[in-house]
């Protein structure tokens, strides 16, 4: 393979190789970095909605009957 590539100008190697590789892998790696991102942001949501469930727990449990520290 290096052989091959070593007879080949330089913007067949830097552009024309990339390129193709898009092009052919584009709706690949597209769908990978689009899961990606979505699990992160769902990932984020659940850290979100845990620590309001805790803070709301918290301020309801400290401000009844007793202040109890667990």
């Amino acid at each position: 393979m290096r052989e091959i590539f070593a007879g080949m100008p330089w913007w067949v190697k830097w552009v024309a190789v990339p390129v193709f590789a898009l092009v052919v892998f584009g709706g690949l790696i597209a769908s990978v970095v689009g899961f990606v991102i979505g699990l992160l942001f769902k990932l984020l949501v659940f850290v979100a909605l845990v620590g309001g469930l805790i803070f709301v727990v918290r301020k309801f449990t400290a401000s009844s009957s007793s202040r109890s520290d667990w």
